[in-house]
């Protein structure tokens, strides 16, 4: 049986109350919260395609990051959730680098379901951080 916490607070960015599920914990590589439009990547042509877009503000997904693989957004992103890796990990490092918060090592079973969802990544003590879904 899985738990699923919600939690009601005030969102600024949205202006008005938002019930936040969460979906997933890991270890976070920087105490600060981000909060946007997730975006599942798998492939580089997704990369291109939301450099394309705008990967402005975005929070991106991905299966096992590289720094290397997510170059040409990197700057411009709000944060990662990344199912493997550790707050050793070359992209957890690059991340607080550019004060870009990182979730690393999520347990996410169908993150295909999380594309285009407004989420937000919330530090909690030590080295945890919560993935949430805005609703």
């Amino acid at each position: 049986m899985k738990l699923i916490t919600y939690y009601i607070c005030p969102a600024e960015s949205l202006r008005k109350d938002v019930i936040l599920k969460e979906v997933a914990r890991g270890l976070i590589s920087l105490k600060l919260t981000a909060e946007g439009e997730l975006r599942y990547v798998t492939t580089m042509k997704e990369v291109i395609r939301l450099l394309k877009e705008g990967a402005d503000g975005k929070i991106v997904l991905v299966n096992d990051g590289g720094t290397t693989f997510l170059a040409p957004i990197l700057s411009k992103l709000a944060g990662v959730v990344c199912i493997t890796g550790a707050l050793g990990s070359h992209l957890a490092i690059v991340t607080r680098e550019f004060e870009i918060p990182a979730l690393m090592g999520t347990k996410i079973e169908n993150p295909e379901d999380l594309d285009r969802k407004h989420v937000m990544i919330k530090p909690e003590e030590g080295t945890t951080g919560v993935l949430f879904v805005t609703e």
